[in-house]
C-alpha cells in the first residue's frame, strides 16, 4: 500500500511540475480565462485539480495557421512591382560616347598598318 501511495505522490508531483512549467512557458496569447499569475496559484494550491483545470480551460489551443513572417522589401513581389527604374538622362549620351570609342578602338586593331 505504501508503494502505491508513493507512486501516486510521485505522479501527482510530476504532473503539477509539468502543468506549472507549461503555464509559465506558454505564450501570453494562449493563456485563457485568467491571468497567468492566477493560474500559477491555482496549479500550486489545488494540486492536481489545478493542473487539470489549466490543461482543460486555461491553455488555449494552437492555431492551425502558420505565424506571419515579416518580409523584407526585396522579397515582396508587390513592392518590387511598384519600383520604376530611375533613368539618368546623361546615361544615353555616355553610352553613345563609349560605343563610339569602342568602334574606333576596333577599327585601329583591325588595321594596324593604316597609320604607317
Amino acid at each position: 500500500m505504501a508503494r502505491v501511495l508513493l507512486a501516486l505522490v510521485i505522479v501527482v508531483v510530476a504532473f503539477t511540475v509539468y502543468a506549472l512549467v507549461d503555464c509559465l512557458m506558454v505564450p501570453k496569447s494562449r493563456v485563457k480565462a485568467l491571468p497567468r499569475v492566477a493560474w500559477v496559484f491555482i496549479i500550486i494550491l489545488f494540486t492536481p485539480i489545478g493542473g487539470i483545470l489549466w490543461l482543460v480551460i486555461g491553455r488555449g489551443r494552437r492555431s492551425n495557421t502558420p505565424p506571419v513572417r515579416a518580409m523584407g522589401p526585396d522579397d515582396d513581389p508587390d513592392f518590387l512591382g511598384t519600383i520604376r527604374p530611375v533613368r539618368d538622362p546623361d546615361d544615353d549620351e555616355r553610352l553613345r560616347d563609349l560605343e563610339r570609342r569602342l568602334a574606333e578602338t576596333d577599327d585601329e586593331q583591325d588595321n594596324p598598318r593604316a597609320d604607317r
